[in-house]
């Protein structure tokens, strides 16, 4: 089974990140055009915060909230879901229920190596499962049990 290091290794481990000053505007357009629902907030190259799509739809409906004015440092969520880069993918999947997150920075010795989803996850949980099918069809089939095709129902 894949660990978090393995995952960042085939994903890209590039840490997108912004200044604590940055509009939400701004933000907003640097994720649209990256692909990615989360945004890591650094200063003085420490990562600080992060603040995703979800947060969003938090903020939105708080009046005060104006994407043109409001700078991200105001909104970021300052508490860090983490996992160390030697989890296994069914311990990542573990942590993003326990947690109720959709997203996880990977740690290794102290620093912050990368950030995996939710769906980075599951894309390679079900990729693991697949191939471990492959591999059991592989191995073991009906023909293998020379009489049993004898007792498969024959469809009509």
């Amino acid at each position: 089974m894949k660990t978090a290091e393995e995952l960042l290794q085939e994903k890209g481990s590039h840490i997108i990140t912004v200044s604590p000053d940055t509009p939400m505007q701004e933000v907003l357009r640097t994720m649209v055009e990256k692909h990615i629902a989360a945004m890591l907030v650094a200063e003085k190259g420490k990562i600080v915060g992060i603040w995703s799509d979800r947060d969003l739809l938090r903020d939105v409906l708080n009046p005060a909230f104006e994407p043109k004015t409001t700078r991200i440092g105001d909104v970021m969520v300052k508490s860090l879901p983490t996992a160390p880069h030697t989890d296994t993918i069914f311990q990542l999947k573990d942590k993003f229920l326990g947690k109720k997150v959709r997203h996880l920075l990977i740690t290794k010795d102290g620093e912050y190596i990368g950030l995996l989803s939710v769906g980075d996850v599951l894309i390679n949980s079900l990729l693991e499962k697949d191939d471990e099918l492959i591999q059991l069809n592989a191995r073991c089939n009906w023909n293998y049990y020379e009489d049993w095709q004898r007792w498969r129902k024959k469809k009509k």
